[in-house]
């Protein structure tokens, strides 16, 4: 769940870390009041749970009041990344003299937390990698250790930044976070260190633990992700609902990630992104109707690969939600692991359907028949 800036920032003071003074407006004229308060100059920012507000036009700095409600009421009741810009974040004008870069987030290769820095800030992070990958530092972080500090002071390299990225780290770790990230993280004309914008995402599966904090973004921004993928969330699920026409089901994310590749390698487009690993096989029916509810989805591609996870358990769960909902569109399985033969058998003697000894083999049919649906 992605955080909306303003409160992102509460969260930020709340671990010690300073932001620039500001006050969210719904209005042009509140945005003018604020303004005023502020001194006259401000920055005028969208309060919407989506990043790449500055390309989107979602960021604007005024040099006055009147300005600030000229800016303001340009900004409110427009549309970014659709979500509805129903507040602006309205910020003192900050005096910098550097920009850096500071982030830590959930790293899938290393199973554990990464943390970034840079010497350079206000810039997306990909695009100074590519120009300049040496001016990236990382360092992954053991959760049963924490970040220590002198990893820390190593990384940051400058006065103060240590401090910066140890009390990031507490709020990242404190709060199940999956992406907390300062950019820029500024110098000012003082010497002080203020997070002048800050991106806050936070992993839907730590929701048990922190269900005052998503109620209260909720309330804030309106429940987030498209209908299916609330759909998904109320089922114990997890789905991502993409743009294409294969739909997909496998089990384990680091699976599915490969399915959704492989799709797109053969030339496909992925529909979804859901994996039934762990106790959510037992989910089944719930997941194919999530696939099938999906208007695009053309043909389905079942993805099953098990060691202690057993194949066969898997396939009986899905067969039995195929026969419950009776789908129009064509499925095709590939199925390796533990209880592959009965699972294969399963497949073949209740749905009439072959599995493909080879995944890449599961992947082109999947891909070739939506192809044929759509011509």
């Amino acid at each position: 769940m992605n955080v909306p800036e303003h409160y992102a920032k509460e969260i930020l003071r709340e671990g010690g870390i300073a932001t620039p003074r500001g006050r969210v407006a719904r209005t042009a004229d509140d945005a003018s009041a604020v303004a005023r308060e502020l001194g006259g100059r401000v920055a005028i920012k969208a309060q919407v749970p989506a990043g790449k507000r500055g390309k989107s036009g979602g960021i604007a700095f005024a040099a006055s009041p009147h300005e600030a409600r000229e800016k303001a009421a340009a900004l409110l009741g427009t549309s970014i990344a659709g979500y509805v810009v129903e507040a602006v974040l309205v910020e003192e004008a900050v005096e910098i003299a550097r920009e850096l870069y500071a982030a830590i987030l959930n790293d899938g290769a290393s199973r554990s937390p990464l943390v970034l820095f840079a010497d350079e800030g206000g810039i997306e992070i990909e695009e100074l990698h590519a120009r300049a990958p040496d001016s990236v530092r990382t360092a992954t972080v053991d959760i049963r250790r924490g970040l220590d500090p002198e990893r820390a002071a190593r990384l940051a390299r400058h006065p103060g930044v240590a401090d910066v990225l140890l009390r990031m780290y507490e709020r990242f770790a404190t709060l199940d976070c999956e992406l907390l990230e300062i950019n820029p993280l500024a110098i000012d004309r003082k010497g002080d260190l203020v997070a002048l914008d800050c991106k806050l995402a936070l992993d839907d599966s730590a929701r048990p633990r922190h269900e005052t904090l998503f109620a209260e973004v909720e309330r804030l921004v309106g429940p987030q992700g498209t209908e299916l993928e609330r759909r998904a969330r109320a089922a114990g699920l997890y789905y991502i609902e993409l743009g294409g026409n294969v739909g997909v089901l496998a089990n384990g994310a680091g699976l599915t990630m490969t399915t959704i590749d492989a799709i797109a390698h053969a030339g496909g487009a992925p529909a979804n992104f859901l994996e039934i690993g762990g106790e959510a096989y037992t989910k089944a029916t719930a997941a194919l109707e999530l696939v099938l509810a999906n208007p695009r989805v053309e043909s389905v591609l079942v993805n099953f690969c098990g060691a202690f996870a057993r194949t066969d358990v898997m396939a009986e769960g899905v067969v039995a939600g195929y026969e419950a909902l009776r789908p129009r569109v064509p499925f095709f399985f590939s199925i390796h692991g533990t209880g592959e033969e009965r699972a294969n058998a399963i497949v073949r003697a209740r749905l009439g359907a072959r599995p493909h000894a080879v995944m890449e083999d599961a992947v082109r049919a999947a891909v070739a028949a939506a192809a044929a649906i759509r011509a």
